[in-house]
Parts: structure tokens; sequence; C-alpha cells
């Protein structure tokens, strides 16, 4: 009976031991609210009556209803009470959030905050009011850097936001839906989650309750340490579902620094367009796994094409950096500063070699467009090749008027077509187990199809309008 009780006093011992442990790990943050919640202000804004449609903004490819509502920013244009649209009558929005990161006053928030604004109000917890002046604002970035006179002002520190983890905890103070100093808590979901037309900011995804109002507020590590803004949430109500996305405070703080001193952020390019490396890709271009950024088209006379980078190459490395994926490069080279010399690390023909260029400043965006080339005549009777489509080879006229040397022009897509290609489409080169071919005639390229096995996987450079892409094809028809 005494060995009974003395088991029993053991095991009770134990439980309890555990059940205090399981406590003791589960998280306090009422000193970091303490100590850094004094930094954090509410923005709001007063601006002139403006005509809205209160439509979404679209997102190309993403035509679902539903889909539309994805990444809504957190602010709901809506009027303040008794602040209708009224003639001459101004317009106040509770905004967002932002948090103080230098005692005499400079103040960071996100870009859509303050857009627009005419006057711009700064709300502390103590109640005090400030006017607020834009230093300056990225919209690639959607940052803010925003000025009130002051001195002594209570400032956050900054953490690094590449020693996070991911299941790490986190918490977000701001001002959802205006109410003032509000704290939520979770935990860091992924890094690096790349956006919809965001090319420039590695997202930190988080599950930390995100709603309208929190925009610019900062997401703090358990140090108390400020690692990101609160930017954007997924939802298709307009309200958080568990996804929450916040831009990298190293990001923000390099974007501030060129803001202050500038005015304006100067961002690095080279002139390529790119996509991403498929699985297909990869074994059609001989790469070990799918990485990198494979080149689509050089813009003539850009930094790319004086170093000699062409289309087909993969980008694997840039300035040091790895690029595990097309999305990387755009970070990379756009931290750039234009004008510094960088080696780029590509993949031709089957080998990696290293070019040396020197960077260009971005100063617009580039938009590929989808337009067929004009001249293409269909030619429905005409046989069809192993790949389901018809081809011929253009005209002199033609090859001269697309600054092409050689390539088929697709006259007819069949049904049965393996390849993802549409009629007016011109095929540049074809690569199989790293080999590059360009296209110069119907017969040689119906030579190259036949001598295929018919589980081939190959990869067709594919001229639309005035872009280019990869278009991968695995399997053939007939025989091989």
């Amino acid at each position: 009976m005494r060995v009974v009780r003395a088991l029993a006093a053991l095991w009770l011992a134990a439980f309890c031991a555990t059940a205090v442990a399981q406590t003791q790990v589960l998280p306090d943050f009422t000193r970091l609210v303490a100590d850094q919640g004094n930094a954090v202000v509410n923005i709001s804004t007063t601006q002139a009556p403006r005509r809205s449609t209160g439509a979404l903004p679209q997102v190309p490819g993403l035509e679902d209803e539903e889909i539309q509502e994805f990444f809504r920013r957190f602010i709901p244009r809506q009027p303040g009470p008794g602040q209708g649209p009224g003639p001459g009558r101004p317009e106040s929005r509770s905004l967002g959030s932002g948090f103080i990161i230098a005692s005499d006053g400079y103040i960071l928030t996100n870009a859509h905050v303050v857009d627009g604004a005419d006057e711009i109000n700064v709300k502390f917890t103590d109640k005090r009011e400030f006017k607020a002046k834009v230093i300056g604002t990225d919209r690639r970035t959607d940052i803010a850097l925003i000025k009130i006179e002051g001195s002594n002002l209570p400032s956050v520190k900054f953490g690094d936001p590449t020693r996070l983890k991911v299941g790490e905890w986190v918490v977000a103070i701001g001002s959802p839906f205006g109410f003032e100093s509000t704290v939520t808590a979770g935990i860091v979901s992924a890094k690096g989650r790349s956006l919809p037309q965001e090319n420039f900011v590695p997202f930190i995804q988080t599950d930390v309750a995100i709603n309208p109002g929190n925009s610019g507020g900062p997401l703090f590590n358990m140090q108390g340490e400020v690692i990101g803004i609160n930017s954007q949430i997924y939802s298709r109500t307009g309200g958080f579902m568990g996804l929450s996305f916040a831009i990298p405070i190293d990001v923000a703080l390099d974007v501030q620094k060129q803001l202050r001193e500038k005015g304006r952020v100067a961002r690095g390019r080279i002139g390529v367009v790119i996509q991403e490396v498929t699985r297909d890709l990869a074994t059609s271009f001989g790469l070990d796994r799918p990485r990198g950024a494979l080149v689509n088209s050089v813009e003539k006379g850009s930094p790319a094409d004086k170093a000699g980078i062409e289309a087909t190459d993969i980008i694997l490395g840039f300035d040091g950096k790895a690029v595990e994926s097309s999305s990387d490069l755009p970070r990379i080279v756009g931290s750039t500063r234009p004008g510094s010399q960088s080696t780029v690390d590509v993949w031709r023909k089957g080998a990696r070699r290293s070019v040396t260029l020197t960077v260009g400043e971005l100063q617009e965006d580039r938009i590929a467009a989808a337009d067929a080339p004009r001249g293409a005549k269909p030619e429905p009777e005409a046989p069809a090749n192993r790949l389901g489509i018809v081809v011929a080879e253009l005209s002199a006229e033609q090859r001269k008027g697309l600054g092409i040397r050689g390539g088929l022009v697709v006259n007819d897509v069949r049904p049965d077509a393996k390849a993802e290609l549409r009629r007016g489409d011109v095929l540049l080169t074809m690569v199989h187990k790293g080999q590059h071919t360009e296209l110069r005639s119907v017969e040689q390229f119906n030579r190259l199809l036949a001598a295929l096995d018919k589980n081939a996987v190959i990869t067709l450079q594919v001229r639309r309008g005035e872009s280019t892409a990869f278009v991968t094809v695995s399997g053939l028809n007939g025989k091989g």
C-alpha cells in the first residue's frame, strides 16, 4: 500500500510540474505593451471631397468576384459622422496607425494611409494631437515617412527580421476600426511571401488579428523590437481571416533613409523580363532543380544587354545572393544602388558562368503586351506537326519588322495540340536537355521534333506581341 501511495504521489508531482512548465511557456505581453505602446500613434486625415466609384483595384488574372477582394487595403473609404460629401465640406477619415522612429518626431506608416491627404493628424495615447507633414512616400513598398514637431518623444527600437523564425510569437498594436491602442498577438506563419504586384517586398505572413485601421502599425517580436509594418490582409469580407502581411522593417528603414535624404527612392534595374523556372523548364535547360529566374527577353541598350546577358539565360545569383525564385530577382536588383558594379551568375547552355554589369535606375514599370504580330494568315489545311500546330516561315519583311533573324509563325493550333500556343505566336528557339537551337525553317523544326521520344520534355521560346515567354511541352503526338 505504501508503494502504491508513493507511486501516486510521484505521478501527481510530475503532472503538476508538467502543467506548471506548460503554463510558463505561454507568452506575457504586458511588459512589451507598457514599454512600447506609447510610441504607437493613430493617424487620421482631412481631405477635400473627391468623386469615388468605391470599386476595388483590379488584379490582373484574378477575375473571380470574391478573389477581387484579395489583398484589399485596410482602410474603408468612409466619410466620418457629420462629414458627408456636401459642397465645400471636408471629408474626415480615421485611416490607420503609425509609430515613432526618432524622438524628434519622425513617424513611419503606410503610403496608402496618407495618400491624397490634405491634412494629417497624429494622436498619441495620452490624447495629445499634432499636425504632420509628409517627408516622402514610396508606393512600390507602401512606405510613408511623416514628421511632427516635437522633442523627447517615445520611439520604438528595431529588431532583425532575418532572425525571425516561423512559429515565433509576434504582437501588433494599432487602431482597428478607430479603437486606439488595440493589442493583438499571434505567430509568424511564413517569411518571404510574394504577393501580386508587390515585387519589392518579401512579406512576413502572420495570423495576428489585423483589421481596417491597423495599417501602418508596428509588428513587434517578444523582445519589444519592431520587425515589421502591418500592411495588407487576405480577406473576402474586408475583415480578419487569419492571413496578415507585414513589410520587414529592414526594407522600411532603407526606404525611409532615402526618403529623408532625397525625398525619393532610387532602385536598381538591369533591363530583363523574367519568368519562374518550373520543374519541366529546369529539365529542358539541364538544370539540377527548379530555381533562378529565366530571362524571356533583354531590353536593347540596357545594363543586361551591355553585359551580354541573353534570353534563355537563367539567373541563379546576383551580387553573391542566391536567386531561388524569379520573385527574388526584382527585390535584390531593386535594393542595389544604381551605378554600382554587380556580378550576375547565369546558367547558359548547360554551364554556369558569371558576367559583370553596371546597375541602371528603375524609371517605370514594364508591361508585357499580348498582341499577336501582324501578317500571319491561318492555313488550316496545312499538315500539323507533332506538337499539333501548323507553322510557317516568316518573310524577310516580317523578320525585319520584328527585329529577329529567324523564327516560325504559328498559323494554326489544332484541338490535340500539346503546347499552349496561339495563332500569331512566333517560335524563336527550342530547348531540349540544355541544348538551344534557333528555329529557322519548318523543315528544320519538324526534323528536330521527329527525332524526339514521345515522352520528351522541350521548351519553346515564344514571341507574342512585344514580349517573349518560355512554353514547356511534355509529350508529343505520334511516334518518336
